[in-house]
């Protein structure tokens, strides 16, 4: 889905001591727990890690946007909550054409905003219109580009009526979508978050067509269409969400609220927990992986997870504007002793970019660790540059344990195996994320979440000229074998061309691959309906909390 911050524990102190203050008057006092309250209140407490950068579903990136952004929004699909197969959402049903380009959706009559205002199919071709718009900037356009001519609107090379973009309402409550080409995996493309509604009148009041910034997205002015509408956003501390009674299946929905808390300190996460004050974490501390098996057996979980833990070299700044810089640098890394020695939560090293077993896709193991090779490349490299070693070089990451214990330990290899000094600049998450995206670093670390159960979720973001590639690298053979494995409807060619993409990354090594995601948090045995998925997807409306404990 999306950029995962994993641990993105960086966070306002004032937001942290409140917090660690609250956690432990409720203990020091007696008083019943959050956890404790949860059940007669019907509040899941839910810690989030990082504090989204956007809760604009077409400008967000984050898994944290998705977690809240899910709870507000509803796509024309919604979700299995054990299969994440696509089931009805805003669309009761739909059909399509034998040659898999073209998608009727019938909508449901009963569908409203929470204010109560009716959602229709314009709805949703607004929507579209909207996340596309060039003036807009959206990271996530890309995820729309599968619709008929989207790209000649998006690239500004025409209007949206001189494109005739595939995305029509052919009635208030029938939506006719046009694809360049059949796409097996169209409708879980649907859950992701930039195929999500939003609501015009409150976007034309706030002139948020094409602008980033304003205030639509806040307490009070958010109109959304899911199973909970935004009552409180505080920076840094929580978001709290209540019930939606204009919700089309809010009688489906047993929890009333749920709270999310941005705690992005692993160790402070966890402290919450004990306290009673969270249900749920977004992760757990690589060091208290056994402490914790033993005082919490039951409620902390290692759950599959579709992602990839990579570094960005930025191709633009040296030294890695030279392949051989990059290349020795990846060949320096041991990433089974990573894994081993430092993760310890049973993650496997990534010697491809995209997991194993996509879809079905097995990409041939490339990232490989040849410590002499590699200081052969480095030496080469500054022979040829009159150097004697390499000037220090900065790594940027989101503030995080976890991530500086990473990028400690790979600093401690480079430093062996090529006797490279590195500099750890640590930096806020929406700071990160706005330096990254500008382009000013010269490595810096990433996380990839699949939003969708294929190998095009991963291989799509370094096709040349992505919102969500910056590394400034462009290669058309790229390119041409992504299309093809886009376009063909055979999975043999699907294969071979992604293929052919993961052995150009191999070749060329924009990114370092690391290790591929496991997801370990703590759970309490209260929080029913909540099952282990590959996306880490968890529709709402399927949870709720009961005395008695899950299985």
């Amino acid at each position: 889905m999306h950029s995962n911050s994993s641990s993105n524990k960086q966070t306002h102190l004032v937001g942290l001591i409140g917090l660690l203050c609250l956690a432990w008057l409720l203990q020091g006092c007696s008083q019943p727990s959050n956890v404790e309250t949860a059940l007669d209140k019907g509040i899941l407490h839910f810690g989030l890690g990082a504090e989204p950068q956007h809760l604009d579903p077409h400008l967000a990136t984050s898994v944290a946007a998705h977690n809240i952004l899910s709870a507000l929004l509803e796509g024309l699909v919604s979700e299995h909550p054990k299969t994440l197969k696509p089931v009805p959402g805003v669309a009761h049903r739909w059909e399509q054409s034998k040659d898999g380009k073209t998608y009727i959706f019938y909508l449901r009559k009963d569908a409203h905003w929470s204010n109560g205002d009716p959602l229709t199919a314009h709805d949703f071709v607004y929507s579209f219109r909207r996340i596309l718009n060039p003036n807009l900037g959206a990271q996530y356009a890309s995820m729309l580009h599968p619709l008929k001519n989207a790209r000649l609107y998006h690239e500004g090379k025409k209007t949206w009526e001189e494109a005739k973009v595939g995305a029509v309402a052919t009635d208030d409550y029938i939506l006719e979508i046009t694809l360049e080409h059949s796409i097996p995996y169209f409708l879980e493309l649907l859950n992701h978050y930039s195929w999500f509604p939003v609501h015009r009148p409150t976007l034309e009041k706030f002139e948020a067509f094409e602008k980033m910034g304003t205030p639509w997205t806040k307490p009070g002015n958010f109109v959304g269409n899911g199973p909970f509408r935004l009552i409180n956003h505080q920076i840094n501390s929580v978001i709290s969400v209540g019930k939606n009674e204009h919700y089309w299946d809010a009688s489906s929905v047993q929890l009333k609220g749920i709270r999310f808390y941005p705690i992005e300190a692993v160790d402070t996460e966890e402290r919450a927990y004990r306290a009673g004050f969270l249900h749920l974490t977004q992760s757990v501390s690589a060091d208290r992986i056994d402490f914790l098996k033993e005082k919490y057996p039951k409620e902390l979980h290692f759950e599959p997870y579709l992602g990839t833990y990579f570094y960005r070299f930025n191709l633009k700044s040296p030294p890695f504007d030279d392949l051989r810089v990059r290349q020795a640098f990846s060949l320096a890394i041991n990433r089974q002793r990573l894994v081993d020695k430092v993760l310890k939560g049973g993650q496997s090293p990534a010697n491809t970019f995209t997991p194993p077993g996509t879809g079905g896709f097995y990409p041939k193991p490339q990232f490989l660790y040849d410590p002499q090779k590699a200081k052969q490349l480095l030496d080469s490299y500054l022979s040829e540059k009159g150097l004697e070693r390499l000037p220090p070089v900065e790594l940027t990451y989101n503030t995080s344990e976890g991530h500086k214990k990473v990028a400690e330990a790979l600093h401690g290899m480079w430093k062996e195996a090529l006797g490279v000094e590195i500099r750890l600049l640590n930096m806020e998450w929406k700071v990160f994320l706005s330096t990254v995206s500008k382009g000013e670093f010269s490595l810096a670390r990433a996380g990839w979440i699949g939003d969708y159960v294929d190998p095009h979720t991963f291989l799509h973001m370094w096709r040349s000229g992505e919102g969500l590639n910056m590394t400034g690298w462009a290669n058309a053979p790229y390119d041409q074998a992504l299309k093809l494995g886009e376009t063909s409807n055979s999975e043999k060619e699907r294969w071979e061309n992604f293929q052919k993409c993961e052995d150009l990354l191999a070749m060329e090594f924009p990114v370092l691959p690391l290790y591929f995601y496991v997801h370990l948090t703590l759970r309490h045995p209260t929080v029913r309906g909540w099952h282990p998925t590959l996306l880490d997807h968890h529709p709402y409306k399927h949870v709720y909390l009961s005395k008695e404990e899950s299985p």
